[in-house]
C-alpha cells in the first residue's frame, strides 16, 4: 500500500517565508494540510503560444484558487498505480530500456524532486549514481543551462510520467540552451545518440513546419513522440507533432467508473488536432478515413485533461522550492506513450506506423470533441469509432497496439 492511501490531509498551512528562504521543499516544509484542490483554475506553465522560431511546452497545472500549498499529491490526481491500471500496464517491464526527455532550460533540483516523487509512491530509486538517470545539455555535456520555472515544471511532469508508466525505464533528460527550434532540435539529435534510448518524448510545439526544413525529429528505430497541443482544434497541426516521422500524441479525459474496464475515457476538449499543411501522411494510415489531404494529427492519445486525468506531480515553484501538484496537458500524454513504446520493445523503422497496424488492440475513444473543424470533415475534431483527430486511434490497452 503506497503512502497516498496512508496519509489523510487535514487543515491548511501556507508555506512560511523562512522555509522559502531556506530552500526547503514544499513537502518537507508543510504538514497537516488538505490535499483537496477545492476551487481551482488551470494555469499554463509555459506561454500559451510559441514565439516565432521557438517552441512552448504544453504542461497545464491545476492551481487552488486560495493559493494553498499541499503536503502531498492532490486526491484527484492520477498516481502511478492508477495510471498503470487505466492502461493495463501493471507488471510490464522494459528491462532497462531508456526513455529520453527533451526540454528547454535547466532544472537544478530535478534529481532531488524525482527522488521525492518516486519514494512517495514506492517506486525504485532512479538516480545519476545508480545509472538510471542522466541529465545532459544539448551537446551531451554536463554544463547545464540556467533555470526557467515553466520549463522546469515541464521536466518534472515528464520524468514523473515516465516513472509512473514505466518504473523500470531509465531516463535521459536533455536540457537545451533555450526554446528555439534549432536548440530543441539539437537536443533531440543528442538524445538519439545516447546509449539505450528507444523513445524520445517532446512535450512542446510551435508553428507547423515542413519536414524538409527541419529534420531533427527524423530518427529511425526509436519512437519519437510529440504532444499535439492544448488549444483544441485550431486548423493546422503544430510542429513537431505535424511531422510524418513522429508519433503525434493527443489527449483524453480519464476518470474512474463502474464500467468493466474501471475507467471512463473521452476526448479532451483541449487536445490539439488538425491537418498538416506541408507533410505527407504517416505510412500505414492510408486505410483510415482521416479527413486530411496530408498528415493528420493525432496518431494515438493518453490522459491529458489536467482536471480529469491530471497526473500527481512534484515540481518547482522556484529554483529552490518544490511542492506537490496536479498537472496535465498533452505534455502528460507524450511521455506516457513514449514509455509504452519502451515497454513494448517494438520501435523498428519509424514506429508511428505500428499503431495503425494494430488499431484494434487499443482502447477506442468514441465520445467528446475539441472544437468545430470546418472546413475539414467532422472526424478531425470529434471522437468517433476508429480514428479521430483528438484521440487518434485510441489509448493504450497494454502494449499490443504498440
Amino acid at each position: 500500500m503506497h503512502k497516498k492511501s496512508l496519509i489523510a490531509g487535514i487543515g491548511a498551512l501556507i508555506l512560511t517565508g523562512a522555509a522559502v528562504a531556506a530552500g526547503v521543499s514544499g513537502a518537507a516544509a508543510t504538514s497537516h494540510q488538505t490535499r483537496s484542490l477545492g476551487a481551482s483554475h488551470i494555469s499554463h506553465l509555459c506561454p500559451a503560444k510559441a514565439a516565432p522560431g521557438h517552441m512552448t511546452c504544453f504542461a497545464l497545472r491545476m492551481m487552488p484558487n486560495d493559493g494553498r500549498i499541499l503536503d502531498g499529491p492532490p486526491d484527484s490526481a492520477l498516481d502511478p498505480t492508477e495510471l498503470q491500471d487505466a492502461y493495463n500496464l501493471k507488471g510490464l517491464k522494459s528491462h532497462g530500456a531508456t526513455v529520453a526527455i527533451v526540454d528547454a532550460f535547466g532544472y537544478p533540483n530535478l534529481e532531488r524532486d524525482l527522488g521525492v516523487f518516486r519514494d512517495y509512491f514506492g517506486l525504485p530509486a532512479c538516480t545519476t549514481k545508480n545509472g538510471c538517470l542522466t541529465i545532459i545539455n544539448q551537446r551531451g555535456g554536463r554544463h547545464l543551462p540556467p533555470f526557467s520555472g515553466g520549463w522546469a515544471g515541464e521536466q518534472a511532469l515528464d520524468v514523473d510520467a515516465v516513472s509512473s508508466a514505466c518504473p523500470d525505464c531509465k531516463i535521459v533528460v536533455v536540457q537545451t540552451d533555450h526554446s528555439s527550434i534549432p536548440s530543441l532540435g539539437k537536443g533531440v539529435d543528442t538524445a538519439a545518440k545516447q546509449k539505450g534510448v528507444v523513445a524520445i518524448s517532446n512535450s512542446y510545439g510551435g508553428h507547423d513546419i515542413a519536414d524538409f526544413k527541419w529534420k531533427y525529429w527524423q530518427h529511425r528505430n526509436m519512437a519519437v513522440t510529440a504532444s499535439t497541443g492544448d488549444s483544441g482544434y485550431v486548423g493546422h497541426a503544430s510542429s513537431p507533432a505535424s511531422s510524418r516521422y513522429v508519433v503525434a500524441v493527443g489527449g483524453t479525459s480519464l476518470v474512474k467508473s463502474a464500467k468493466a474496464r474501471g475507467w471512463s475515457e473521452s476526448a479532451w476538449g483541449g487536445a490539439g488536432s488538425g491537418c498538416a499543411r506541408f507533410n505527407l501522411a504517416v505510412p500505414g494510415s492510408k486505410h483510415f478515413d482521416l479527413g486530411c489531404p496530408k498528415r493528420a494529427v493525432a496518431d494515438v492519445s493518453a490522459a491529458a485533461d489536467p482536471g480529469r486525468g491530471g497526473l500527481a506531480w512534484y515540481g518547482p515553484s522556484s529554483e529552490e522550492v518544490s511542492h506537490w501538484g496536479q498537472v496535465g496537458g498533452t505534455s502528460e500524454s507524450s511521455p506516457i506513450i513514449a514509455s509504452v513504446f519502451a515497454l513494448s520493445g517494438n520501435t523498428k523503422g519509424f514506429p508511428n506506423t505500428i499503431p495503425y497496424q494494430h488499431a484494434r488492440q487499443m482502447y477506442d475513444i468514441t465520445t467528446g470533441t475539441n472544437g468545430t473543424c470546418d472546413p475539414y470533415p467532422k472526424q478531425v475534431c470529434n471522437a468517433r469509432k476508429g480514428w479521430d483527430g483528438p484521440t487518434g486511434l485510441g489509448t493504450p490497452n497494454g502494449v499490443k497496439g504498440f
